[in-house]
């Protein structure tokens, strides 16, 4: 590597010199220059992107991986740029389990049956969030990693040379700040061959020298050749004050101003130049933080295509669980009576709350045991039974329900029904009629009027 001391030295000078007048700006001990408002509203707007693309960034990996050991060995992988192995869904998982259990247990039995069944929906189910996880990955978290990681920085980057660009301007109009106020003082100080200063005077050597013609040329004739005035040594010169101290290098004369005249020439001549790669770095930075714009409506896209990623996923978590349902309800109702598939809820949203969108995520669990007999038995019976003389009930159905087998009666939403139960029967169910149609309703569909 070669190793440049010269350039190292320069570059710690140049870096300790910021950051003494970032530091001096921050207490208000030097000028700074400022950006125009819709500047810095373009810069609050770009860190609010940055900040909360980070936020939304994190929050959905955690919703699609909530395993933080997994989540770090995917990052990882992309690091390494390396294929991220295939990993087992926990409904893929406990669809094995379930599988192995119903193989061991006995495929045969009741519960071997039942256990098959729910693990061909667990693995559905595991398939399912395998494809959401996917495509969430590809069409949401990628486009949000691909802004921070590349147009991010890249913003990043200009605004520090935006920076760095603002810091030489501001020290460029105090070099020519300090290069005026030095010249207009040295403009009001007199010639040393008109006014001797008050506090100076010639020291026994220097007057000496003066009064020695022998060693030092005529007057007259030094003075031919200097029109513009004397110029002496300072170490001639000595104050009159307690402690000796040496002036500067010669007085002021007219040869000095031309140099404070140079002096400012080249310090305006490099503000101009710090003036002009500023404003070209300001259009550069304001380009591109405008394009953040173009970054919000990708990222909207990219959102729409999220939602649209996990309405599918879901749809198809309810169609799968509906038909396990189903099926469940279907062959095992009359072999376990009384028990339930999942959770029933205890209480139904009200039918004015509900709706076509909501119906299907509030719709209650159907409970699975039989009241009377088995499926085959239950239609002949019905139709032999009776309503008691008392105990009968107007109801109004809350969700449309579809009749598992002809021991049922289908529902429609909104209608009212008569309902009663009989005796030895699950309380769950009740037997409704409407017109000359009779059969079994789940309790969780209707509403019971008084």
């Amino acid at each position: 590597m070669d190793f440049n001391m010269k350039k190292l030295a320069s570059d710690a000078g140049i870096f300790f010199t910021r950051a003494v007048q970032f530091t001096e700006e921050k207490f208000g001990q030097a000028e700074k220059t400022e950006l125009d408002a819709h500047f810095e509203n373009l810069l609050a707007r770009a860190d609010s992107t940055k900040n909360w693309t980070e936020r939304i960034l994190r929050q959905t990996e955690v919703l699609l991986q909530p395993n933080p050991s997994a989540r770090v060995e995917e990052f990882l992988y992309e690091k390494l740029d390396r294929k991220v192995p295939s990993r087992v869904t926990n409904g893929e998982l406990l669809a094995q389990y379930m599988a192995e259990a119903a193989s061991e247990l006995g495929p045969n039995t009741p519960y071997g049956k039942t256990l098959m069944k729910v693990s061909e929906a667990e693995k559905r189910l595991g398939a399912a969030e395998r494809d959401f996880i996917h495509t969430a990955s590809l069409s949401f978290l990628t486009p949000l990693r691909n802004f921070l990681e590349g147009d991010w920085k890249t913003i990043s980057k200009e605004r520090r040379l935006l920076q760095n660009r603002r810091l030489d301007l501001d020290a460029c109009k105090a070099r020519l700040k300090k290069a005026k106020a030095a010249e207009a003082k040295a403009t009001t100080v007199p010639d040393f061959q008109e006014t001797r200063p008050r506090n100076y005077i010639l020291s026994a050597s220097a007057s000496a020298t003066l009064d020695d013609t022998s060693r030092s040329p005529p007057w007259a004739e030094w003075k031919e050749k200097h029109p513009g005035g004397w110029r002496l040594p300072c170490f001639f010169l000595l104050p009159l004050t307690p402690s000796v101290t040496l002036a500067r290098g010669c007085l002021s004369l007219p040869e000095d101003r031309k140099l404070w005249n140079d002096e400012v020439d080249k310090a305006e001549q490099e503000l101009r130049a710090a003036q002009t790669e500023f404003d070209r770095q300001a259009e550069v930075t304001r380009l591109l933080l405008e394009g953040i714009s173009s970054a919000h409506v990708n990222h909207l896209r990219c959102l729409h295509e999220f939602v649209k990623s996990q309405t599918t996923y879901y749809a198809q978590c309810y169609r799968h669980m509906l038909d396990l349902q189903k099926q469940l309800g279907s062959s095992q109702g009359a072999i376990f009576p009384g028990t339930f598939v999942g959770t029933t809820e205890p209480a139904s949203p009200p039918l004015s709350s509900t709706s076509p969108t909501t119906t299907a995520a509030t719709m209650p669990v159907v409970p699975t045991g039989a009241g009377l007999a088995p499926p085959e038995e239950a239609a002949l019976c019905l139709e032999e039974v009776a309503p008691p003389a008392s105990g009968t009930r107007k109801a109004r159905v809350l969700y449309d329900y579809e009749a598992a087998d002809s021991s049922e009666l289908a529902l429609l939403a909104d209608e009212l029904i008569t309902v009663y139960s009989l005796p030895g029967m699950d309380p769950d169910w009740l037997i409704g009629e409407r017109g000359n149609k009779k059969g079994k309703v789940p309790v969780t569909y209707l509403e019971l009027l008084s």
